[in-house]
């Protein structure tokens, strides 16, 4: 059965049921009573809540109601690999901490199976109704999962920025647009005018804003920015660069960044390129070899997505859609352009 648009209500089910609305009311509200109902009533009802997808809302908005304490935390990646680590940890400990703070329990959904690197929000028997509200967190997120949630009026907050018609979508992200520009301004304040993008500035949104954000500041300054895709050795990008003129690389992977500044530090090309890192640049750094760039406030991110949860599940009044600010690093791989 596909899944009906707009609000459903009762009457709604009771009617493609084929059953009486009283019917559906006993079974929407569980308990003994509705053992009174016939197997083949039961079935018939069951089957049009979970065609429709009306099972999410009224269940939610049931367990709202009761007050819970109950916190879920969705992420599209898994979370414990070594691999994602120090990508994930910080958000957890932010979160940890605040739904502490205001007396919330935590639940961390895992039972959605992992399919080409990520779970899906919803499958047949979904548990997010388990929990007041829910934290979700990846990479790269559904926006039709996102919009499907927004729409059967579960609570909910992105950490992340996205994109929203309807601006319906509630979110926590970083603010890559005022970091990125504030970098590329120190960049051409160091006597730099010629920098490279290394990244494809596209997909997520906070690629989309670190490319935004780097093309207006050097459309303001006046000076020259080139992108190179990323998909390259490090020594052919290094090539590249030396051959444009192009004096600082700035990284959109964090990862990459480092990996350039090593290959520039290996090549004694200190005086001639510099390297900033869009990110994790202390994470990242070496004692030998610190980054230049910005660190995401991944902690407080965490908590503030809670505290706006929270204040969401309430009914109290919020600012739904927040950008942090990054921290500038200022590390020793973005130097003053020597003449």
């Amino acid at each position: 059965m596909a899944r009906t648009k707009g609000r459903l209500t009762q009457r709604d089910i009771a009617k493609l049921a084929g059953v009486s609305q009283a019917a559906v009311s006993l079974i929407l509200n569980g308990g003994a009573e509705q053992a009174r109902l016939s197997s083949e009533t039961r079935e018939r009802v069951m089957a049009v809540i979970q065609g429709t997808g009306y099972v999410a809302d009224p269940l939610a908005r049931q367990m709202h109601k009761k007050g819970n304490q109950l916190l879920g935390v969705f992420t599209y990646e898994p979370v414990f690999p070594n691999a994602q680590a120090d990508f994930y940890t910080p958000f957890l400990l932010g979160i940890e901490g605040e739904a502490e703070r205001l007396g919330y329990d935590l639940l961390l959904f895992t039972s959605t199976p992992v399919e080409d690197g990520r779970r899906k929000l919803f499958r047949k028997e979904s548990r997010l109704r388990l929990a007041d509200g829910c934290i979700v967190i990846g990479r790269e997120q559904d926006r039709d999962e996102l919009a499907r949630l927004a729409a059967d009026g579960y609570p909910f907050v992105t950490i992340g920025r996205r994109d929203d018609d309807s601006e319906q979508i509630p979110y926590v992200g970083a603010d890559y647009l005022t970091v990125t520009r504030d970098l590329v301004r120190r960049a051409h304040d160091l006597g730099h005018s010629h920098l490279l993008y290394v990244g494809d500035g596209s997909g997520a949104e906070s690629l989309m804003d670190r490319w935004q954000g780097f093309s207006e500041a050097v459309a303001t300054l006046g000076l020259t920015g080139d992108r190179t895709a990323p998909m390259v050795a490090p020594s052919e990008i290094i090539e590249r660069a030396l051959a444009s003129g192009a004096t600082v690389l700035f990284c959109e992977v964090a990862d990459g960044a480092l990996a350039l500044a090593r290959e520039v530090d290996t090549r004694r090309l200190s005086s001639r390129l510099s390297v900033v890192a869009m990110g994790s640049a202390a994470s990242l750094s070496l004692p030998s070899l610190q980054l230049s760039g910005f660190e995401l406030p991944r902690e407080e991110m965490g908590r503030q997505a809670v505290r706006t949860l929270s204040a969401i599940i309430e009914n109290r009044s919020v600012e739904r859609q927040i950008l942090l600010r990054p921290n500038t690093v200022d590390g020793q791989t973005l130097r003053k352009r020597e003449q």
